[in-house]
């Protein structure tokens, strides 16, 4: 850890994080409760067997990470445990000093007959706002010493499903059973899009954004252009995941097919090695191109370090991961989790590892912290986010003036 940037500081600094899933992110003693409640068998009924058998932070395989959702998505089945997740979430990030909060959540892999997806979006909604009013209540926010807890919900979207995958999937599958399978996913998105434009609109839930999720290879999001048409049409931001299991192509075409304003991942962003395209004469220079229009852009990537670490087999050391060149070349990156459960991890967590990785200056630093800020999908006007990024740089900076004067031997302000 490097001397100006301790862990300490990294904890009291304000910081969002942009990319992470609902779904992921449960107390383990939480999700035993909602079992029991919801009948879901679990290989233990203890937090810590759990940990041991399950949500183990180092994984073998890609399969073996997904594992734990199958228990998660089971138990998530009722408004009030989808209410409670959320609240918890928001809590738990709120106490490592997460100020600004954009939860993913993919209501069609808990719609049911008696559960529609728009009661199941309220329900999130309401466990964030109960989170965040907690917070913003106190004498810190009040005296504008500290700043308020603000989020957005992104709706996710799958590449791909099957008919385990969910009642609502295997429904529609059985409706399109005629159709391309690659149709069907794609009517899925464009009916997810269309709910979240009709959220926002008729009942202004902060439905922020919206993202696709699932497997790369074989299921490209240029499937998905009707729904990213559709959301884009209404003005709804958008991201996808994209570059984290494939190469460079997926995130050539998030940005253009898709319209992307933030790429999830974008873990392949320079690996010329991996492009596929055979129209690609020079692959070197295709990734530096694409660098640099990300750069130019200020599209957001949302690295999520540890889990990237976890699910792809290449990365054989953390000092492998693009994250460090990311840096180096000014782009806009947010540090984030992904999942804080199956990943077992923090925001703190994630920007302590950048830190003894990557050596950023304090410029870098501040850069990092503040571009999840300013790259968020805030749930308000333009001008009520630039107040509100404007209040998180000011609080930065008078943390970083009192870390300075402390390491100076001065009396802080």
């Amino acid at each position: 850890m490097s001397e100006s940037i301790t862990s300490a500081f990294i904890r009291a600094i304000p910081k969002t994080d942009l990319h992470v899933h609902l779904d992921g992110s449960l107390r383990l003693a939480t999700l035993v409760e909602m079992a029991r409640a919801s009948r879901v068998r679990l290989p233990s009924q203890d937090p810590q067997g759990l940990r041991e058998l399950v949500f183990k932070g180092a994984y073998a395989s890609l399969t073996e990470y997904l594992a734990g959702f199958a228990l998660t998505c089971a138990a998530l089945d009722r408004p009030e445990h989808l209410e409670r997740a959320a609240c918890e979430l928001g809590e738990d990030a709120l106490a490592e000093g997460v100020r600004y909060l954009e939860v993913r959540f993919a209501p069609q892999l808990h719609v049911r007959d008696d559960l529609p997806y728009a009661e199941l979006v309220r329900a999130v909604c309401r466990g964030l706002d109960r989170a965040g009013r907690a917070h913003n209540g106190t004498a810190a926010v009040r005296s504008g010493d500290d700043i308020p807890f603000a989020f957005g919900l992104i709706l996710c979207a799958m590449r791909s499903f099957g008919r385990e995958t969910s009642p609502y999937f295997a429904r529609l599958l059985d409706v399109l059973a005629m159709a391309p399978r690659r149709e069907t996913f794609a009517a899925a998105s464009l009916e997810m899009a269309r709910g979240a434009v009709a959220l926002r609109d008729a009942e202004g839930l902060p439905v922020t954004g919206f993202d696709l999720a699932g497997e790369e290879a074989g299921f490209p999001a240029g499937d998905h252009r009707a729904a990213y048409a559709y959301a884009h049409s209404h003005f709804l931001r958008k991201t996808v995941h994209a570059g984290e299991a494939y190469g460079p192509e997926s995130i050539f075409q998030a940005i253009t097919d898709c319209h992307a304003n933030r790429i999830g991942h974008g873990t392949f962003l320079f690996a010329h090695e991996r492009i596929r395209d055979p129209r690609i004469a020079d692959p070197a220079r295709y990734c530096e191109q694409l660098a640099e229009y990300i750069a130019n852009q200020r599209i957001t990537i949302e690295v999520c370090l540890t889990s990237n670490l976890q699910t792809v087999p290449s990365l054989r050391a953390a000092e492998d991961h693009p994250a460090g060149r990311m840096i180096a070349r000014n782009l806009s990156v947010s540090i984030c989790t992904d999942n804080r459960l199956v990943s077992d991890t923090t925001v703190t967590t994630e920007l302590e590892r950048v830190v003894r990785l990557f050596r950023p200056t304090a410029a870098q630093f501040r850069n990092l912290v503040i571009a999840g800020f300013k790259g968020s999908f805030y749930p308000g006007t333009y001008t009520e986010k630039r107040a509100y990024v404007r209040r998180a740089i000011e609080r930065y900076e008078r943390l970083e003036g009192r870390r300075a004067a402390r390491a100076a031997g001065e009396t802080p302000a």
